[in-house]
């Protein structure tokens, strides 16, 4: 309502004006549909006539097939051309957004956590590789090698200070981890946040026609995927992918230097293999991954279904024919489940059948190392002896051996997780480019650059239709392209005006509301609010001058004083209690055992 303009009642091409209550245009017999199967034109445009009543009468065409014109049936499949290309995002560029959310430039305290979470990520790994170095020590004490630091120390005591040491070692680095998790955690949930909120204001400034050319609980699963998806990148890049990368290239480094370049090839070479081989067979065994979770997602819909319409099962006495359909929607996720199991056997022992290798083939080559108490020439240690750089470079003992067991198992770990992580990421990759695709919508209502705001008040609040032609977009093939809801529709309503617009359901008598609200754009001709064409000015101060009450029951899943008090949160609660009085509810609300706090649930 504009000012005393009341709620429009529309119909496509016919509407019946009259500057009169709506009680009283209610109990008229014209208002019960008042249709022809003529169409009037004058000069090829739709004309209004009048009515001998004093009703503006205007009519569709039986010419025009209106059900292919339906507003509100075929609105489902509304949908603007211009909001449907969506942006192919790489994985690169889904990266490179994201990171600009974990890095804001605004936020100094969110970059001083990252930086803070990398060091203690660096510090944990660095520890974690020292622990095989105490243990190393611990055997070479129990051999006889007394370290230089323990002195004249018996080899028991000396191990034992030595493994006291490693616990500690251990422990340190499990405590640098967790705490890289606590220090991360505000980092990356900030970062979800700020993304959803971001997505969230950007679903609210896309057009109409996109919402209503969507699910809304599929749009929201997808936003929801997307921040786990987030989620789950962050958590894997810094919990898994960057330091795994650091320890394989530290382990390496470490097999170089100590023991030769046959040793840190081996093992790299089997790393790579393990990599490869983890990489190709999740890949492959994704399919029969998709395939279980659609046939349980198919056999879970039908127990639902049935259950839910246990009656009409028990009625027709059809216990034994649901029993069947879902036996046999079980038979197809126990095919898919079975292959899945299979196929992650394959992979499991696979990676296990390449690291066992490479493990061995390592250990074997510093075993003769060790068993001939000769160093291999190419380690680092030799090279930087033979430059005079470094004295470093001495005969091996049986604690090296068990230093490159216990690096490579300890390097097993993280790589176990390899194609989990492989398999979320790329799953993780996907929902975050839906999601960062929704941003890439444009929406094609909204203000001009530097629009003013619309000035209205009593005396000019007119709402008037001149020479409209529309028609919603649609991927409908019964909706041919140019095919006009409205074709030169003109009319005008002054301020103080009462008018009702009636007709058949779906011949456009909403839109008509939907386009004053600038929901959507006119295909041709104008629509005015006070004089003042409603593309031409801000449009939310379009929005903000205009009431309008709803066909439609409109719930919010919250209390009914906050229903009451949406249409103005600025509202008191003295205000909220007088507009219930007014509407006559105030007594039932009050005998509610909850009153204003009853909880509202829409189904």
């Amino acid at each position: 309502m504009i000012n005393g303009t009341p709620k429009i009642l529309a119909t496509t091409h016919k509407c019946i004006f009259r500057s009169t209550s709506f009680s009283q245009l209610l109990a008229s017999k014209s208002v019960c549909g008042v249709l022809s199967s003529k169409f009037h034109y004058v000069n090829g445009r739709q004309k209004i006539h009048s009515r001998p009543d004093g009703l503006l009468h205007f009519r569709p065409t039986g010419v025009l097939n209106l059900r292919l014109q339906h507003s509100h049936g075929s609105l489902n499949n509304v949908s603007n051309p211009a909001l449907e290309k969506k942006a192919i995002l790489s994985d690169w560029t889904i990266i490179r957004r994201l990171l600009k959310y974990v890095w804001p430039k605004d936020r100094p305290e969110i970059r001083l956590r990252v930086v803070a979470a990398m060091l203690l990520l660096l510090s944990s790994k660095c520890v974690n590789v020292l622990v095989p170095f105490v243990f190393k020590i611990a055997v070479d004490c129990l051999s006889g090698e007394t370290p230089l630091l323990l002195g004249d120390t018996s080899p028991s005591v000396a191990a034992t200070t030595i493994l006291i040491s490693y616990g500690l070692f251990r422990a340190t680095a499990s405590g640098l981890n967790e705490l890289r998790t606590a220090v991360f955690a505000k980092a990356a949930l900030s970062s979800i946040r700020e993304v959803g909120v971001q997505v969230f204001r950007h679903m609210h400034n896309l057009d109409l026609s996109y919402h209503l050319g969507r699910r809304t609980g599929a749009l929201g699963k997808a936003i929801d995927r997307g921040a786990r998806g987030i989620n789950f990148i962050l958590t894997a890049m810094v919990f898994n992918l960057f330091p795994t990368t650091f320890e394989v290239a530290v382990v390496t480094g470490i097999l170089y230097y100590k023991y030769g370049v046959a040793a840190s090839t081996i093992a790299l070479s089997c790393i790579a293999a393990y990599t490869a081989f983890t990489f190709a067979v999740t890949r492959w065994r994704t399919q029969f991954r998709v395939q279980m979770n659609k046939a349980d997602g198919r056999a879970a819909s039908q127990a639902t279904d049935s259950l839910i319409n246990y009656e009409t099962v028990k009625y027709f006495n059809n216990e034994e024919r649901e029993a069947e359909l879902y036996d046999k929607l079980q038979a197809q996720y126990e095919e898919a489940s079975v292959r899945t199991t299979t196929s992650l056997a394959v992979l499991n022992f696979g990676q296990a059948a390449i690291f066992s290798v490479g493990l061995a083939a390592t250990m074997i080559t510093v075993a003769n190392q060790v068993a001939s108490g000769l160093t291999d020439p190419t380690t680092a240690a030799h090279v930087l002896e033979a430059t005079g750089i470094s004295s470093l470079a001495k005969s091996l003992t049986v604690g090296d051996l068990v230093l490159v067991n216990g690096l490579l198992f300890q390097l097993s770990i993280p790589l176990n997780f390899l194609g989990t992580v492989y398999r979320e990421v790329r799953q993780s990759l996907i929902d975050m480019s839906t999601m960062f695709g929704l941003l890439e919508l444009v929406p094609t209502v909204r203000s001009l650059p530097n629009a003013p705001n619309i000035h209205i008040d009593r005396f000019n609040s007119s709402i008037e239709f001149r020479d409209v032609k529309f028609t919603y977009y649609s991927k409908d093939p019964l909706l041919k392209p140019g095919k006009f809801l409205y074709d030169g529709l003109s009319f005008k309503v002054e301020p103080g005006q009462c008018v009702a617009i009636v007709g058949e359901s779906g011949t456009g008598k909403s839109t008509i509301v939907r386009l004053v609200y600038r929901f959507f754009d006119v295909s041709g001709g104008s629509v005015l609010v006070g004089g003042q064409d409603v593309r031409s000015v801000n449009l939310e101060s379009l929005r903000h001058a205009i009431a309008v009450i709803p066909q439609d029951t409109v719930l919010f899943h919250n209390t009914i004083f906050y229903n009451l008090q949406y249409g103005n949160l600025k509202a008191t609660p003295e205000e909220v209690y007088e507009a219930a009085r007014l509407s006559n509810i105030a007594n039932a609300i009050e005998r509610m055992p909850h009153g204003y706090d009853t909880q509202l649930r829409y189904h």
